[in-house]
C-alpha cells in the first residue's frame, strides 16, 4: 500500500507555480541569511529546516549568507556558532557568503543611484529626520537636502566613505516618495557612518549599508530565486522590489521575496536582545545554557537534530503567527530518545535498603536489557547486593491502596531483579527514615522462568547497588519561565517570570556501566527521565543534564485557571 503524499505548504505551492510557468528547476537557489549578532535559537531552526529542506526537495543549492553589516553587534564567535549549529542540524550549504563580500559592489551601485537622481546625502539629525518622515496617517515632508546636486552628493558620499565626517553627520537615503502610505518607502536610509572595526573587513570601511539595501542586492548577486523571510518583513517587500527595479539586469534571475509566519514557542523568549539580557545579567550560564532556547543550548541539554527537525516539520509553515506549546518540542525529543536511548538505573534521592536475608559478602550480576525499543541494543550486566539505594519517595511506612510502591508489609519488584518485602525501618532522632530492612524472595528472579518469577506484584522500582554505585552530579533543568508568554505583557518585564526552580543541582547515584560514558551520550534513567552527559564532566566526575522528564509534568499546571 503506497503512502499518502504529503500536502504542499504555501511556499512549495509558489515554487510549483513558478516551475509550471516555465522557470527552470535547475536554476532554483535558496539561502539562509542570519545576522551574526547572537546565537541561533529554535525559531531559526524552523527557517533552517525550511530553506535547506526546500534545497533537498528540489535538489537545489542553498547558500549560508551572513548579513554582517553592523560591526557594533557582530562577532566571529557568532559566525562560528551559527556554522556549527547548521552542520549539527544535518545540513550542508553550497556556498558560504557574507554581505561584507559585496561592500564595494554595493557602494558602486549606490553611486549609480545617486547619478540617476535616485539617492542623496542627508545631513539632518536623526531627530529631524524622524519628524519630517510623518506618521502612518500623515505624509512626510521632503528633506531640505533632497535637492542636492548629483555632483555634491557624489562628493559627500565619497567623503563619508573616506572617513572625512563623524558618525551621525550624514546618511545616504534613497529618493522615493515621502508621501507613500508605506513608511518604509519614505526615503529610507541606505548607508550610515560607523567608525567601528568589522570582524572581517577590519577598518577598511567606515560606512555600512543598511539591511534593506543589502539584503535584496545580496540575493540578486547570489542569484537566489526565492528569498524567504518571516512575516515582519512583508512591508519591506515593496522596498526590496524597488531596489531591484533600479539595479537588476533584466537578463539575470530576479529574486522573489515571500514571507511566512514566525512560530513562537511558549514559556520562552527568542528575541536576541532579551536572550542577551539573560546572559549579561547572569540569569543563565551563557548562550549554551541548557535552559536557553538556542540551538546550542538545546544541543547541550541533550536534544537531538532529529527531534528538532521533526518538530519543525510538525509545526509546518503558515501565514499567521501563533504560539506553539513547548510541550510539542518536548514530545519530539521524548519520542526520539525512547527509540535510541539506553535504559540505565539511577537514584537521585537515595534511601538505603538492606536485604537482610541476602548473604553479606555475596554479589550477583544480573542481565538487564539496554533498550526494549531496539532489539539490537543487547544486554548489560547489573550488580545486585545486600545494600541498595531506592528513591526516598518510593517508600512509606503506611500508605493507602493506591500506593503501589514499597510500604511496610508490602512487596514490590526491583527492576531486573527480585521481589522484596519491607519488614521494618530505622529513623534518626528527628524521625526521618534512614534505612529500610527488607527480605527478598530468592526464587523470584526476573527472567528465570520459575513460577515465583512470574508472581505478580503491582509495583516495580529502580535501584542501584550501593557498593558499585557511582556518585554523579545531576542538573535538573526545567522551563526557564513560568508564564506561557513571558514577553507578552505590556505592564510587566519578562524577567519577572523567571522560574526560580529552572535548575536544581544534586548528587545522584548511577549504575557502574555508566563509568565509561562520554560527553553527549544520552540515557533514559528509568522512571525518572532522559539525561545526557554534560561537557563539564571530567575523568573523575560525571555531570548529567536532565533533557526532559518521562512525562509532561507541566500539563496539570498549565491547565489551572
Amino acid at each position: 500500500m503506497s503512502e499518502t503524499p504529503k500536502s504542499l505548504n504555501f511556499i512549495e505551492h509558489i515554487i510549483e507555480e513558478d516551475l509550471a510557468k516555465g522557470f527552470p528547476a535547475k536554476d532554483l537557489r535558496f539561502r539562509f541569511p542570519p545576522e551574526p549578532n547572537g546565537y541561533l535559537h529554535i525559531g531559526h531552526a524552523s527557517s533552517i529546516c525550511l530553506n535547506f529542506g526546500l534545497g533537498l526537495k528540489y535538489n537545489a543549492p542553498v547558500n549560508l549568507r551572513f548579513d554582517d553589516t553592523n560591526p557594533i553587534k557582530e562577532e566571529q564567535e557568532y559566525v562560528d556558532a551559527i556554522k556549527n549549529d547548521v552542520k549539527w542540524l544535518g545540513y550542508t550549504w553550497d556556498t558560504e557568503c557574507y554581505a561584507s563580500d559585496y561592500f564595494q559592489l554595493l557602494y558602486d551601485w549606490a553611486k549609480e543611484l545617486i547619478e540617476k537622481g535616485k539617492a542623496y546625502v542627508d545631513s539632518q539629525t536623526s531627530e529631524e529626520m524622524a519628524k519630517q518622515k510623518g506618521t502612518p496617517t500623515e505624509p512626510g515632508v521632503n528633506s531640505p537636502y533632497r535637492g542636492r546636486s548629483v555632483a555634491e552628493n557624489i562628493e559627500l558620499f565619497k567623503g563619508m566613505k573616506d572617513g572625512l565626517y563623524e558618525e551621525g553627520t550624514h546618511v545616504l537615503r534613497a529618493k522615493i516618495d515621502m508621501s507613500s502610505p508605506n513608511m518604509l518607502m519614505r526615503d529610507p536610509i541606505m548607508y550610515r557612518i560607523l567608525k567601528r572595526a568589522h570582524h572581517r573587513t577590519n577598518t577598511d570601511w567606515c560606512i555600512y549599508p543598511m539591511y534593506d539595501w543589502t539584503h535584496g542586492e545580496s540575493d540578486y548577486i547570489e542569484q537566489v530565486t526565492h528569498s524567504l523571510c518571516t512575516l515582519e518583513f512583508a512591508p519591506h517587500r515593496e522596498l526590496y522590489d524597488w531596489f531591484l527595479d533600479n539595479i537588476c539586469d533584466p537578463v539575470k534571475i530576479r529574486p522573489k521575496q515571500r514571507e511566512f509566519a514566525r512560530r513562537n514557542l511558549s514559556h520562552t523568549v527568542v528575541s536576541k536582545r532579551k536572550l542577551l539580557q539573560l546572559v549579561e545579567k547572569g540569569l543563565v550560564n551563557g548562550w549554551d545554557d541548557p535552559r536557553m532556547p538556542t540551538i546550542s543550548g538545546l544541543r547541550r541539554r541533550g536534544y537531538t537534530p532529529e527531534s528538532i527537525r521533526n518538530f519543525a516539520e510538525t509545526i509546518g509553515i503558515a501565514k499567521r503567527e501563533n504560539v506553539v506549546d513547548v510541550s510539542l518540542l518536548e514530545f519530539h525529543i521524548r519520542e526520539h530518545l525512547n527509540k535510541i536511548a539506553p535504559r540505565v538505573m539511577a537514584v537521585l534521592n537515595p534511601l538505603k535498603v538492606v536485604i537482610t536475608n541476602f548473604p553479606e559478602e555475596d554479589e550477583e550480576w544480573l542481565n538487564a536489557e539496554n533498550n526494549p525499543e531496539d532489539e539490537s541494543a543487547g544486554y548489560r550486566k547489573l550488580p545486585f547486593s545486600r545494600e541498595l539505594y531506592i528513591e526516598r519517595e518510593d517508600f512509606r511506612e503506611e500508605a493507602n491502596r493506591k500506593f503501589f510502591r514499597l510500604k511496610l508489609g508490602g512487596e514490590v519488584r526491583l527492576k531486573n531483579a527480585y521481589i522484596i518485602k519491607a519488614e521494618s525501618c530505622t529513623k534518626d532522632s528527628e524521625g526521618n527514615i534512614t534505612e529500610v530492612q527488607c527480605t527478598y524472595d530468592p526464587k523470584s528472579k526476573s527472567g528465570s522462568g520459575s513460577p515465583e518469577s512470574l508472581r505478580k506484584v503491582k509495583g516495580t522500582l529502580h535501584w542501584v547497588s550501593i557498593e558499585n554505585a557511582l556518585p554523579v552530579e545531576v542538573r535538573l533543568y526545567d522551563r526557564l519561565f513560568t508564564d506561557e508568554t513571558p514577553d507578552g505583557h505590556k505592564d510587566r518585564d519578562f524577567l519577572e517570570f523567571i522560574n526560580p526552580d529552572s535548575l536544581k543541582v544534586i548528587t545522584g547515584y548511577v549504575e557502574p556501566s555508566l563509568k565509561e560514558a562520554k560527553v553527549n551520550d544520552r540515557f533514559q534513567f528509568q522512571r525518572l527521565g532522559y539525561f545526557n552527559v554534560d561537557e563539564d564532566s571530567t575523568g573523575d566526575k560525571l555531570v548529567f543534564n536532565r533533557t526532559v522528564t518521562l512525562r509532561d509534568t507541566w500539563a496539570k499546571i498549565d491547565r489551572k485557571p
